[in-house]
C-alpha cells in the first residue's frame, strides 16, 4: 500500500493556551518521524548543542506540541522522563483531532508505530486509533471532535 506523505496547511490563528510537552532520547530523529508519519509541521527548532534539541515547536492544524532532548541539563528536565524509563507507562497521552483517521493510521503503521488500539468506529462518535511512537509516547488520533 502506498501511503501519501504527511502534509497539512499551517494554521495562523492562535488556538488556545494548552500545549503538550514531551522529551525524547533522539529528539532530532523524532521530529522528522512526527512530521513524516503524523503530519506535524515544524514551527521552531532550537539546537541544544551536541546534536540535541534545546526546544522545538511542532504544529498540527491549530494545535501544538513542544519537545526537547531528554538529556538536556536544566531545571525542567529533572522532572520529566521517557516511557521506557518507567516501564513503558505514561501518565498522560495526547489526542489529536484529524479529518481522516484512516490516513493517519496508514502513515503511522508505515512508520512502524506500535498499535495499541486498532482503528475503529468509536461508541461516542468518530473513528480513531491509539499507538506508541518509536520512543514509546502514546498518541490517539480520531475524527471525534469534542468541540463540536
Amino acid at each position: 500500500m502506498t501511503v501519501p506523505p504527511a502534509t497539512q496547511p499551517p494554521e495562523t490563528r492562535h488556538p488556545g493556551n494548552l500545549i503538550a510537552c514531551l522529551r525524547y532520547r533522539d529528539a532530532p530523529a523524532m521530529i522528522e518521524w512526527l512530521c513524516r508519519h503524523f503530519g506535524f509541521q515544524k514551527k521552531l527548532i532550537v539546537p541544544g548543542g551536541d546534536g540535541k534539541v534545546g526546544h522545538a515547536e511542532l504544529c498540527y492544524g491549530t494545535g501544538m506540541i513542544m519537545l526537547g532532548s531528554l538529556s538536556l541539563e536544566n531545571d525542567y528536565s529533572q522532572h520529566v522522563t521517557v516511557p521506557d524509563a518507567i516501564g513503558g507507562k505514561e501518565t498522560q497521552t495526547i489526542y489529536v483531532v484529524v479529518p481522516d483517521a484512516d490516513l493517519i493510521y496508514a502513515r503511522a503503521r508505515a512508520g512502524a508505530a506500535e498499535m495499541l488500539i486498532d482503528i475503529r468506529d468509536e461508541a461516542h462518535g468518530g473513528r480513531g486509533f491509539t499507538c506508541r511512537d518509536p520512543e514509546g509516547h502514546i498518541w490517539s488520533f480520531g475524527t471525534y471532535d469534542p468541540w463540536k
